[in-house]
């Protein structure tokens, strides 16, 4: 059986957001066992599986990120969208737009650390919208 559904996270600011209860809150119930896939239809954002504990972590990876992919470099052409624009781009291409994650007992299968990231890579991206596909 698939199931889909298609919702949107609030809007965030700039950063690594820990997203997983949220997503799970528009889901609803789990299968006893199967996949939850989801796809995040933006491209400037992007959804990664990280730690989910020390808040330290989302903050240095978006560091690490800015770090990486800096703004208003003068190589870039695409800048119509403001200098945070080009970047966001460049960043979702590295971390993704998709998760697979397991589905066992009724519950997402991830590891003890781990948890669902929204990666906000615009300053102001707005509410961000997923498609969420179950295949039990």
């Amino acid at each position: 059986m698939i199931e889909q559904k298609e919702f949107q996270l609030r809007s965030r600011t700039r950063g690594c957001h820990l997203v997983t209860d949220e997503i799970l809150k528009h889901v609803g119930p789990l299968p006893q066992v199967g996949l939850l896939h989801l796809l995040i239809k933006h491209t400037s954002a992007g959804l990664c599986l990280n730690e989910n504990w020390d808040p330290d972590v989302r903050h240095d990876l978006n560091a690490i990120l800015d770090h990486i992919v800096p703004e208003n470099q003068p190589y870039f052409e695409h800048t119509l969208e403001g200098s945070d624009d080009m970047p966001a781009h460049a960043k979702s291409a590295l971390v993704g737009a998709t998760l697979t994650i397991p589905i066992t007992g009724g519950r997402l299968n991830l590891g003890t650390w781990q948890g669902i990231y929204l990666c906000e890579f615009r300053n102001h991206g707005g509410a961000r919208t997923l498609v969420a596909t179950i295949v039990s």
